[in-house]
């Protein structure tokens, strides 16, 4: 079994990500996320916000609707522009993106083991929908295809409620669709995903200063978050690589089991896309400085990032095997920030679970605590190890006596024995930085 086989089965298995609608066979490109799923998945993106919107007085907060007027997305040029080049095979009918097909590749419809594919066309990865009571043209419209869309249509709206001039930033966190061609790699390339996007508003001047900031700023988050330095790389966009928006594009690459693969860009955008909305709505995005008196349409600097993607790539880089007193086990190394839980309660015997349950309770007004009472103790690390715990708690008979208990830390296994009126500030040190 290789890593990523490993890996999808824990997810399965210990309730991190489930194949969406699994008792009928599933449906290909689209995921279920368990209860320790939508915990880690909400851990990212509190530290993404955290770090992007919170820390910052540039930067505000927004939340759109996934369906846009459907002129959205001629504006913005996904209509005409967002297609990926599709091959079929005749033999075995299925489709392929034509750059990640080759023609040598085993079909299983052949006798020669080949396929025989079409010439390419594009295929558009827009999601289409329709409102109202009937479908026809006028009820068209299209699942968003990015979440940024939203932002540049509200950018006036937000910069005035806000009290907001350049240079500052919209932030969201939301759902988009693409109708992938082959999904795969599990979350890596999925028809439902969520992204987290900063879009920055400033001067042409400053513009590529504020993209080298952000630069900085996104790697450094990824370390932050516990990815290896040495898994992420930098890759700059050449001229056939960049979207018809990107004046300058980078993307963050981590080295999945499957290759090196991006999983967060940094574009500059130019005025491309204020601009497109302004010529197709007819309304004005253009700002004029109060103090200067200058009238200029804003220039974008996006940063954009796959919660599905990063959920994986922290995944993959946290999941590992050691020994342990010569016994072998699994890990999640997960930073503590980003656990789905943050630490286990195990009394020692289930004589014990009810003031082991009142330790679980008190702790559970500031993290997601487990209170794990099945099997051996032994058995109960393991468990708890596998799904990145941080730090198991022990009440033993002991700890009736001398109101203590002893907390054993993941990665190392060393245990320390702490009072339990100290208990919620000793993890708290350890918990709560990102």
């Amino acid at each position: 079994m290789d890593a990523m086989e490993r890996l999808t089965a824990l997810c399965a298995n210990r309730g991190f990500v489930y194949p969406s609608s699994e008792i009928y066979g599933g449906i290909n490109g689209f995921w279920d996320y368990g209860p320790l799923g939508v915990e880690m998945r909400n851990n990212v993106k509190a530290a993404w916000w955290q770090r992007m919107v919170r820390e910052r007085d540039d930067v505000v907060g927004l939340d759109t609707s996934i369906i846009a007027n459907p002129e959205t997305w001629v504006a913005s040029g996904h209509v005409d522009s967002f297609h990926d080049p599709m091959v079929d095979c005749r033999l075995c009918k299925k489709r392929f993106r034509a750059d990640q097909i080759d023609t040598a590749d085993r079909c299983t419809a052949a006798k020669d083991h080949q396929h025989d594919l079409t010439e390419p066309r594009q295929f558009n990865l827009m999601m289409r929908t329709s409102i109202g009571a009937t479908e026809d043209s006028s009820s068209l419209a299209y699942l968003r295809g990015e979440t940024c869309q939203s932002i540049f249509l509200d950018f006036r709206r937000v910069m005035q409620s806000a009290r907001k001039r350049p240079p500052f930033g919209i932030a969201q966190i939301g759902k988009a669709f693409r109708n992938e061609i082959n999904p795969r790699n599990f979350i890596f390339r999925s028809r439902e995903f969520e992204q987290m996007e900063l879009e920055f508003f400033c001067l042409e001047s400053e513009a590529m200063d504020w993209y080298e900031h952000f630069r900085e700023v996104r790697f450094q988050w990824q370390v932050d978050m516990g990815l290896d330095r040495e898994k992420l790389r930098w890759h700059e966009h050449g001229p056939e690589e960049r979207a018809h928006y990107a004046r300058v594009a980078h993307d963050i690459e981590f080295e999945f089991p499957f290759g090196w693969n991006e999983f967060e860009g940094i574009h500059y955008r130019g005025d491309h896309d204020l601009s497109a909305h302004t010529a197709h709505s007819g309304k004005d995005m253009a700002y004029t400085d109060p103090d200067t008196k200058e009238r200029f349409v804003p220039h974008v600097v996006e940063t954009s990032v796959g919660v599905d993607r990063t959920m994986l790539a922290l995944l993959c880089n946290a999941l590992v095997e050691d020994e342990i007193a010569g016994e072998k086990r699994t890990v999640m190394r997960l930073a503590p920030a980003i656990a789905p839980i943050k630490s286990a309660v195990l009394p020692l015997s289930k004589k014990l679970a009810e003031p082991a349950g009142r330790i679980a309770r008190d702790l559970s007004r500031r993290f997601n605590v487990d209170l794990d009472t099945a099997g051996s103790i032994g058995r109960r690390y393991r468990r708890q190890d596998e799904i990145g715990t941080p730090y198991c708690i022990t009440y033993d008979f002991e700890s009736e006596e001398d109101q203590k208990v002893t907390v054993r830390d993941r990665d190392t296994t060393a245990q320390e024995r702490i009072s339990t009126d100290q208990l919620a500030g000793y993890l708290s040190e350890r918990l709560l930085g990102y």
